[in-house]
């Protein structure tokens, strides 16, 4: 007996008012429905076989004041990282001519501060110019920032700033109790009021239960303007940092909030960013055709492995998938 499959309606408009009831029905759609579901918005918006490629460099690393349970950066964990200075705009730059050469668009610099002093600030915008110079877009991540500092960021010509949410506002302090949710959205607010586009996300499978996750993206796709990259990391467990140890979250329940990511914020790049390594091809490609269409190159995601290019390139080939293209600007 045929049984003719009902029709799964893929509302292709952005809207910024999205209910906790609808992205839980969301989740809970057939596997196939959703990927169809996310699929057809993907299509609406972006070539299906094109990402966008980022490289990923962290420009100081460790002794980092803030608490964060998933970052092997803390100065307050155990984690066995050596505790780097800020490096020479040089190194930077030769660092920032590798990725492009491996293909990266985007060159992303972090630096593992609570809060950047005026004169990190002036180094990191010497940083973001050499950068451009190279033909790259320009993203950084340095925590939070005053208003003179967003400024001078925009004037020194930087194109994102990336500052994740992590997670929804009720879990946020199982995570993280040295910075308030409140903290990081008043951070958005500055980027965004000073014309730089935002890079955000968050990071699942840090023990969070699946409203969680859905009233991350909630948050997200609420925001008066949608992050225009959305990086969805999947826990990387590190020794000595308290999440260590947390249960994994299954793999199909990853491609689903990629999914609704792409459903919930139809005109933004998609980034499947930490956690690659613990992926396998087949997960990824599940991603991909779920809406992701961003990915970070490179060995290190700032502290943590990440696939080689190489492996990247074989798999593109595989899929039929190009590289290219960028973000619109703001």
């Amino acid at each position: 007996m045929s049984v003719n499959p009902q029709p799964v309606n893929a509302d292709l408009s952005v809207r910024h008012d999205w209910r906790l009831d609808e992205v839980q029905a969301l989740f809970s759609l057939p596997f196939n429905d959703l990927i169809f579901r996310a699929q057809t918005v993907h299509r609406a918006n972006f070539d299906p076989n094109e990402i966008q490629v980022s490289s990923l460099l962290s420009i100081k690393t460790g002794s980092c004041s803030e608490d964060c349970g998933y970052c092997p950066q803390s100065a307050r964990h155990d984690s066995d990282l050596t505790p780097e200075a800020l490096m020479p705009v040089d190194e930077v730059l030769k660092a920032a001519q590798r990725a492009k050469d491996e293909g990266a668009s985007r060159f992303c610099m972090g630096a593992a501060w609570r809060q950047p002093k005026d004169k990190d600030v002036e180094r990191v915008v010497e940083m973001v110019q050499g950068v451009k110079d190279l033909g790259l877009e320009t993203c950084v991540t340095l925590g939070m920032l005053t208003d003179e500092q967003t400024a001078r960021l925009k004037e020194g010509g930087l194109d994102y700033y990336n500052h994740n949410l992590d997670t929804s506002e009720e879990y946020y302090s199982e995570v993280i109790t040295t910075r308030t949710y409140q903290d990081r959205l008043d951070t958005l607010g500055r980027v965004r009021d000073a014309g730089i586009n935002v890079c955000c996300g968050g990071i699942v499978g840090m023990g969070e239960n699946p409203d969680d996750r859905a009233k991350l993206l909630i948050e997200l796709a609420n925001l008066p303007k949608h992050p225009e990259s959305v990086p969805i990391n999947m826990l990387v467990q590190v020794q000595g940092t308290p999440l260590m140890g947390v249960e994994s979250l299954d793999p199909l329940e990853f491609v689903r909030t990629i999914a609704v990511a792409r459903i919930l914020m139809p005109e933004s790049r998609v980034r499947l960013s930490a956690g690659r390594t613990d992926m396998n091809d087949e997960m990824q490609a599940l991603c991909f055709l779920a809406g992701a269409n961003s990915i970070f190159y490179g060995e290190k995601l700032l502290t943590t492995d990440n696939p080689q290019a190489n492996q990247d390139q074989l798999l593109f080939k595989r899929l039929g998938i190009h590289t290219g293209g960028s973000n619109y600007s703001a």
